[in-house]
């Protein structure tokens, strides 16, 4: 229940209530080293390689990303192994729904000479760049499928936060940001915003 301002300057209750808040986190560290230089051929390995993947032993998840799992009513993880592990370690024990419809956006690189060589670091991002601006996707999703794929992402956990619960979804840095992008045409507003780095979130609340 929420207060408005009535036509008479009043203040009257209401029956809708306040839509709950959608945190969206980023998965931990994936078990895989990023300290070699690969040509495109290697990166397009590295990364089918890296998809498969889940958490590099020892990482502590943050309590507070522990405690938003927690007050959550409902969290739901991308299919991919890092990001299960990161909501099974944040929920400790507690159920979590699985939707491929959160996986991260391909990264194809582009067809560069053979004798160029960078580390998976520079190729993710130069492969963003192509699949971005140039429509580079190589036979996979391309970019206005995937923006497409946000929108209804955006749509189904605004859904679920309709009657004020929170809810938590644990996947990947680049497609989270165009999950938000997608709330924020949709109405809401970013009110925390921890950055891009593993185990990191933001937070987005409708007012």
């Amino acid at each position: 229940m929420v207060q408005v301002l009535a036509t008479d300057g009043a203040l009257t209750t209401s029956d809708v209530a306040r839509p709950g808040a959608v945190i969206l986190a980023r998965h931990g560290e994936p078990d895989l080293s990023r300290k070699i230089l690969l040509n495109a051929e290697g990166y397009r390995l590295w990364w089918g390689t890296y998809e498969g993947k889940g958490l590099r032993q020892g990482q502590t998840p943050p309590e507070g990303l522990k405690a938003i799992a927690g007050k959550a009513g409902a969290v739901i993880a991308s299919t991919r192994p890092r990001s299960m592990e990161t909501a099974m370690a944040v929920c400790c024990g507690r159920a979590f729904a699985q939707d491929p419809m959160f996986i991260e956006a391909p990264l194809p690189p582009p067809p560069f000479p053979g004798w160029v060589r960078m580390s998976p670091r520079l190729w993710g991002f130069i492969s963003r760049l192509w699949w971005w601006f140039f429509n580079h996707h190589a036979g996979q999703e391309s970019r206005a499928q995937a923006e497409a794929r946000a929108g209804q992402a955006a749509r189904l956990v605004a859904d679920l936060a309709r009657d004020g619960q929170d809810v938590l979804v644990v996947a990947h840095g680049f497609f989270n940001t165009m999950v938000g992008e997608a709330l924020k045409r949709q109405g809401w507003r970013c009110t925390e915003d921890q950055g891009f780095r593993y185990w990191r979130a933001r937070r987005f609340e409708r007012f």
